[in-house]
């Protein structure tokens, strides 16, 4: 097993909570993760239907046989669970008694905050982000094998390729799960939907634009999206609110969590095409801001982030505010340094003033320096950019 950063914090919670709540995609690790921190405890998944049914059908003889606890996986299956589950920790008052699992977002956290508000913490756990693998000596040969592959633990564990891989993947998991969210019944559009979302990857989401070329409404087009992202396949960076009396974009960008996964969902069949393929700048600012979500999240902190762009086209790819600072980072997927590349950060700087922390930007190179006070971190050390030194400049 590949060791998980997330780990540390997972046992510190099961300290204070009775119940942890651990989210991601679909075959992220989460089961493996929670086997390994729970390993003397029950493992049941409700994917399992006569697990699903004796846990629905006598709820309190199921709880009853886990005592001490236990490893509950797919627990959005069964959500009537949740209110016999806060009877049982309260009436028990042990911490760290259960890890629930689930592969759905907003669904699950609504009825587990509903159910067990106060009575478990939650984590989010990714796919392998760039420091576990290299930390575990499996990371890729070069920055186009990282992209190409991406982090999901099979093509790790298993040594499959991406091309054997993902098409099982999103035929499995995916498009299941859209079947049990949503009804979907044209999967060939909603095929073709998701593609063209993987090719506005990167991008400001234009839902009426989406809707067109794929042949569906515009309130198809949001459900849809919003299908997608409680199944951890793409998320939305909303825009961040400081206007410095400019006129901004309002509507969000969105990234896939998984550049692997992204790559063959635009066609891409090896790592060597990605050299001249024109989406390389999307794919690798969708790599760079996941990235950045996996630090916060590996650390059990929230991945909250923006961007800033005004009516003119200026645009900072990722501000991290901290409620006090505003730190600006921007992505550009050359491997030489060009002036171009501080251009927007000089000009953010300048209108942010007092309020601009440290100035980061990060690119497919390999040199970790600073450049007049923008610290510059080659796109190894993306987990150093959210915890910066000041700048100097030279």
């Amino acid at each position: 097993m590949i060791p998980r950063e997330v780990e540390g914090p997972l046992r510190r919670l099961l300290q204070g909570f009775p119940v942890v709540t651990v989210t991601g995609p679909r075959q992220s690790g989460k089961t493996t993760l929670a086997k390994a921190v729970f390993a003397g405890k029950p493992y049941l998944s409700l994917e399992d239907p006569d697990v699903r049914r004796l846990a629905l059908d006598d709820t309190r003889a199921f709880l009853d046989r886990l005592s001490d606890g236990a490893v509950l996986d797919e627990v959005q299956r069964a959500p009537e669970l949740f209110s016999y589950l806060q009877t049982r920790v309260d009436a028990d008052g042990r911490m760290g008694l259960f890890v629930l699992t689930g592969s759905q977002h907003f669904g699950l956290m609504s009825k587990v905050t509903q159910s067990l508000a106060g009575r478990t913490a939650f984590l989010e756990l990714l796919p392998f982000s760039l420091h576990e693998l290299e930390q575990a000596d499996v990371g890729p040969s070069g920055l186009d094998a990282m992209l190409f592959a991406g982090g999901y633990p099979a093509l790790y564990d298993r040594r499959l390729s991406p091309r054997e891989w993902f098409p099982a993947y999103v035929t499995a998991y995916v498009e299941r799960d859209v079947r049990q969210l949503l009804k979907v019944q044209e999967l060939e559009t909603f095929q073709r939907f998701v593609r063209l979302c993987a090719g506005r990857s990167g991008q400001i989401l234009n839902l009426s634009s989406l809707a067109t070329d794929c042949g569906i409404t515009h309130n198809t087009a949001r459900a849809w999206i919003s299908v997608l992202e409680t199944s951890y396949i793409l998320f939305q960076l909303r825009p961040h609110h400081a206007n410095f009396s400019k006129r901004l974009v309002k509507s969000p960008k969105i990234y896939f969590y998984d550049t692997g996964l992204l790559c063959w969902l635009l066609g891409i069949q090896e790592a060597a095409q990605l050299a001249t393929h024109p989406l390389r700048g999307n794919i690798f600012e969708t790599f760079v801001v996941s990235e950045l979500a996996k630090t916060r999240l590996n650390r059990g902190e929230p991945a909250t982030f923006h961007f800033w762009r005004d009516s003119n086209g200026n645009e900072v790819d990722v501000i991290v505010d901290d409620g006090m600072k505003l730190m600006p980072i921007e992505i550009k997927s050359g491997q030489t340094l060009n002036r171009d590349f501080f251009a927007g950060l000089e000009r953010w700087m300048n209108l942010a003033g007092d309020r601009a922390a440290v100035p980061t930007l990060i690119y497919g190179g390999a040199d970790n320096h600073v450049h007049k006070g923008i610290n510059v971190f080659a796109w190894k050390a993306i987990g150093k950019a959210l915890h910066p030194v000041r700048a100097t400049r030279h």
